[in-house]
């Protein structure tokens, strides 16, 4: 196994003075998240649309989850041998909603409700051997 890291996609996440964060906009005119960032505000009820780069995280909260019991199909990264693992969709405090893997060694045991934290980790080896890092969220 090669020991380099890759990002999964580049933009939309970053370790930053303040710790992990997605990398997102905001209008400023409505105050509407977006993840990933946006040009323009696509709230129908704003007149005005007028962006700004936005961090969002590290805390929220499991709105929706689901455990995945079987290795999902290429492109998806995994380790090997497979290990089930959560997918939840998160509301972060700053308004937005986002889907991300949940960190744990028991996926069954975690909960809608759960508070979680924002972290950056390894989702499982791609084809050459790099270890693919990507936002996911651990329950606090």
């Amino acid at each position: 196994m090669s020991t380099e890291t890759i990002e999964s996609a580049e933009g939309l996440f970053a370790d930053t003075k303040n710790g992990p964060r997605l990398l997102g906009s905001r209008c400023v005119t409505c105050d509407t998240p977006y993840f990933p960032r946006s040009a323009g505000c696509h709230n129908p009820n704003c007149d005005l649309s007028k962006m700004e780069d936005a961090e969002f995280g590290p805390n929220g909260k499991i709105w929706s989850l689901s455990i995945q019991n079987y290795p999902p199909p290429p492109p998806v990264v995994i380790f090997d041998p497979f290990e089930p693992f959560a997918v939840g969709m998160v509301d972060l405090v700053e308004g937005l909603r986002v889907l991300g893997r949940i960190v744990s060694d028991t996926p069954d045991k975690v909960d809608v409700g759960d508070q979680v934290e924002l972290v950056l980790a390894p989702l499982g080896v791609d084809a050459t051997g790099a270890e693919v890092i990507s936002w996911q969220f651990r329950p606090i």
